[in-house]
């Protein structure tokens, strides 16, 4: 009896930890593909808003120069 309430223990351990373990590699696994790219979407994107905002600065300026 006590063998099979060690053996019942033990797997159930092993299954806890498994999927565990699943859980944090899964989790890092998302973070590595999905949630980085997109954060350095992101950032990529916010970039060239801003440039694009300073082009259009620049040039509205030359435009009052010259008038």
């Amino acid at each position: 009896m006590l063998e099979w309430v060690v053996l019942f223990y033990l797997v159930g351990v092993f299954v806890l930890f498994f999927f565990w373990i699943y859980g944090i590699v899964s989790f890092a696994l998302d973070l590595k593909n999905k949630i980085v790219p997109g954060i350095r979407r992101y950032r990529r994107g916010r970039a060239a808003i801003e440039e694009k905002r300073e082009r259009e600065d620049r040039r509205e300026e030359e435009e009052r120069q010259l008038y």
